[in-house]
């Protein structure tokens, strides 16, 4: 009897595939609430935002409900792709000298890095502009979650351990969330961490959402003035005092000021041309800039051709984002403060510049020097010295999170909030430990992300979209700090170059450069390290160091390359296919 093939599989899990919406985010339980709202007739940026507000309550050691939240938008009528900007900017009262005298070289842990938070802000201002639910419909999940709990999870219980054995910035007071009152009473109640399986609440978080629901419920007048109204109980009612009053009683910069002045701007996004894909990223108050670079010098490859995570493909792309790094810490900044180079940055012509600069036999070995983007015979690669960490593993960021959405309209909503509370006290009553994203910001002068008052610092998350033909292809994202754009452009590549299934395409084995300062205080320079999944073949390994790249090992599907999440759309059928890291909590539906 003649036997049938096995069914060859691709991926552990299934891509998801459905004709009317998909979400995929950075835990479960934020893509059931987000079909949840998709199911009762939101569209894309309510369920979005529900997720978004979800995913700060699901994942609170790394994503804060008052931190960061910078989000790109497509609308389908109009063809166009919006940025909210949702990142604060350093307080009024912002003393850089008592930062150094505290920090050293780079920003101290604590109070005084936090900076406004803008998650709130943005969240109310996409329901606003753009979509067609209450406050409260948005909340609700995130609020009942908090107030009666969810079930500890690995990856969140193993990172509240990891943490509170990890040293901080300085020797002479303790680690991690032990070290703040109130940090320890919710994540390490009774002095341990929860372990998996137990149920984990936040009932102070719980308690602040709802003052935001009941605010909106008490306003008078339109859906507007409602939802300003939620805005109003957090920067200028009785959040913001708490908030405030605890910044002046324990010596922060942040003033009700400060909070009282915060809106979220709504600007274009960024974008460049790769072989007929529109990519858009956040403007340069974030990194999104070198994905798109990178792009564009490996338009001139044919990166098909060097086969998938061969040691030519791995090299080419590392070098590439090596050179988009150096660019980065020679250029990028918040473009209030900082003139950068955008438009040069990513033309074809300093494309070409750029990939003439990659030798496919020999790794830089170190930070190359900044190009030219302004074809003016001068860089900023001077500015800047740069010092060498001692050898040791690279500390990569497992901050962030991602989320995505796409409604049968075919409007596209995607997010990373993000900012954690291992390093910055929770104001006591509120739960919220308020933005610490000012550990991004540098104390050298001259420095394009040098802290300022009004300025932001360089921000990491870096939500992403993808067109082709002026039509959503393409909603994706990763939390990982300096990680982000480099796993993201390689799950693109896996779907667009070498035609992967979704969920295949965020499961293959993934790598990462970092040989160029860490986004994060205090900023560690590991000269020619790439980070690769041990999947990854030997051969490939072995060829890598030959090639002159300090090879730093990761076992396979490592939480530390990410958790990417995408949602494609195929123009053939209409289809929406989405896919979540299995490296992560993350998760994706469809229907």
């Amino acid at each position: 009897m003649a036997t049938r093939p096995e069914q060859v599989r691709t991926s552990a899990r299934p891509t998801v595939i459905g004709r009317h919406y998909a979400a995929a985010c950075g835990h479960y339980l934020a893509t059931s609430a987000a079909a949840g709202v998709l199911e009762r007739g939101g569209n894309a940026i309510d369920a979005g935002v529900t997720a978004a507000m979800a995913m700060a309550v699901l994942q609170p050691n790394l994503v804060s409900f008052a931190g960061v939240a910078p989000t790109l938008i497509y609308l389908r009528r109009e063809q166009r792709v919006v940025s909210l900007a949702g990142l604060g900017y350093w307080p009024a009262a912002t003393d850089v000298a008592r930062l150094i005298k505290e920090g050293g070289e780079s920003i101290p842990d604590g109070i005084l890095r936090t900076v406004v938070p803008a998650a709130p802000a943005t969240h109310i201002e996409a329901l606003r502009r753009f979509g067609t639910i209450s406050f409260e419909e948005a909340a609700t999940p995130a609020c009942e979650l908090a107030h009666d709990g969810f079930a500890m999870y690995p990856l969140l219980s193993h990172n509240i351990e990891n943490v509170a054995h990890s040293p901080s910035q300085r020797d002479d007071i303790p680690a991690s969330f032990d070290r703040y009152p109130e940090n320890a009473r919710i994540f390490r109640p009774g002095g341990r961490t929860p372990v998996v399986g137990e149920i984990f609440r936040q009932d102070d978080l719980a308690r602040t959402i709802y003052l935001m629901i009941e605010a909106e419920r008490n306003a008078t007048g339109d859906r507007d003035k409602k939802l300003r109204a939620a805005h109003e109980c957090f920067y200028r009612g009785p959040i913001a005092k708490a908030i405030s009053e605890y910044h002046a009683k324990c010596g922060g910069f942040l003033t009700k000021a400060d909070l009282a002045g915060f809106e979220v701007p709504v600007e274009d996004s960024i974008r460049c041309d790769y072989r007929g894909f529109e990519v858009h990223s956040c403007d340069v108050w974030c990194q999104g800039v070198v994905l798109l670079e990178t792009l564009k010098i490996l338009e001139g490859f044919k990166v098909k051709g060097l086969g998938h995570n061969s040691p030519a493909y791995i090299h080419t792309l590392a070098e590439a984002f090596n050179l988009s790094f150096a660019d980065r810490e020679a250029y990028v900044g918040d473009p209030k403060f900082v003139r950068v180079p955008t438009e040069g940055l990513l033309s074809s012509s300093y494309a070409e510049i750029q990939r003439k600069r990659i030798d496919p036999h020999c790794a830089f070995g170190k930070m190359p020097l900044a190009g030219d983007p302004l074809a003016c015979g001068q860089t900023a690669s001077s500015r800047h010295a740069i010092v060498a960490s001692p050898a040791e593993k690279v500390q990569v960021a497992q901050d962030t999170i991602f989320g995505c959405v796409v409604d049968r309209e075919g409007n596209a909503y995607s997010v990373t909030p993000s900012d954690d509370a291992y390093d910055t006290p929770i104001v006591p009553g509120t739960g919220l430990a308020v933005s610490s994203r000012g550990s991004q910001s540098r104390l050298e002068p001259g420095h394009p992300s040098e802290v300022h008052a009004g300025k932001r610092p360089r921000l990491t998350p870096t939500p992403g979209l993808a067109l082709r033909d002026g039509q959503f292809y393409l909603a994706f994202g990763t939390p990982g700090g300096d990680i982000q754009c480099q796993s993201m452009l390689q799950v693109f590549f896996n779907i667009a170059e070498f035609g992967m299934s979704v969920q295949q395409a965020v499961e293959a084995p993934r790598f990462g450069t970092f040989n160029f300062p860490n986004s994060f205080a205090p900023h560690q320079y590991l000269p020619g390290r790439l980070l690769l999944e041990s999947s990854i073949s030997p051969e490939a390994v072995q060829k890598l160091r030959e090639k002159g790249h300090d090879v730093e090992l990761l076992p396979p599907l490592s939480p530390t390359v990410g958790s990417v999440c995408a949602i494609l759309r195929d123009s053939a059928t209409g289809f929406l296919h989405a896919g979540a890291d299995s490296r992560r909590e993350a998760y994706a539906t469809a229907w």
